[in-house]
C-alpha cells in the first residue's frame, strides 16, 4: 500500500487490533513488570482471543518491541536513488522518510508507553534498539545506492563513498529521532510526518549558518 493511499476497512481493523495488543502489553508491563504479564492477560485487555494474539505477534516480546520502522514503497525508493546529483538530497530524503512514517500517526500513545517501559526495562530497550539498527542499516543501503548513482566515477567500493554514506545516514537518523521525540512529547495533533520535515529543515538551516 502506498503511503498516500487510505487503508481499506479490513486494513484499518488489522491496524487497530495490532495497536490494541501493543497498547495492552505495554500498559500491563508498566503496571506489573514483564514477568507478571501473560499472553492471556494481554488478549483479555485488548478484547481478543489468545489465538488472535498469535496471528499478530509470535511472542510477548515481539509485541513489547513493536513493529520495525519501515521505509516507503520500492517505487519511491527507486525515485530517490535516481533523482540525480543536482537535487537537494537532504530535502529528498526528508520527503522519503516522511512518507515512510505516515502510517504511524495513530501510534503516539504506544510510543509514549514504550518509552516509559524502556526506562524501567533495559531488556526491552535493547530489543527495541536492535530494530532501530536494522532500520538504520536499510537506510544506509539506500543512501549508498544514491551516492553511487550520483558519483559513478568513485565506484561502489570506494572507501570515501562508503564513509560519506555512513555519515549521511547517521545525521539523517539523528534528525529522525529528534522529530520522533518532539512528536511524542507534544500534545498537539500535528502529524509525525510534519515533525520529520521540520527537523530536517532545521538541520539544513543550521548547516548553512555554520558555513
Amino acid at each position: 500500500m502506498s503511503p498516500h493511499e487510505e487503508p481499506g476497512l479490513r486494513e484499518r481493523k488489522r491496524l487497530a487490533t495490532r495497536r490494541a495488543l501493543q497498547r495492552a502489553v505495554l500498559t500491563l508491563t508498566f503496571d506489573r513488570g514483564i514477568e507478571k504479564v501473560t499472553v492471556e492477560d494481554i488478549s483479555r485487555l485488548a478484547d481478543v482471543s489468545p489465538r488472535t494474539f498469535f496471528n499478530y505477534f509470535p511472542s510477548k516480546d515481539a509485541a513489547l518491541v513493536g513493529d520495525e520502522l519501515d521505509l516507503a514503497s520500492d517505487e519511491q525508493i527507486e525515485d530517490f536513488v535516481h533523482r540525480g546529483p543536482d537535487g537537494d538530497i537532504l530535502a529528498q530524503l526528508a520527503a522519503l522518510l516522511s512518507d515512510s512514517l505516515r502510517n504511524t500517526e495513530g501510534d503516539r500513545e504506544i510510543h509514549q508507553l514504550r518509552r516509559q517501559v524502556m526506562k524501567e526495562n533495559p531488556y526491552v530497550f535493547g530489543m527495541r534498539m536492535a530494530t532501530l539498527r536494522n532500520f538504520e542499516g536499510r537506510l544506509q543501503e539506500i543512501i549508498t545506492r544514491r551516492f553511487v548513482a550520483d558519483h559513478p566515477e568513485l565506484g561502489p567500493e570506494s572507501v570515501q563513498l562508503q564513509q560519506r554514506a555512513l555519515l549521511f545516514t547517521l545525521v539523517a537518523v539523528a534528525a529522525l529521532r529528534h522529530a520522533w521525540r518532539c512528536w511524542a512529547d507534544s500534545d498537539a495533533a500535528r502529524p509525525l510526518a510534519e515533525y520529520v520535515t521540520a527537523s530536517f529543515a532545521d538541520l539544513y538551516e543550521m548547516t548553512l549558518q555554520t558555513r
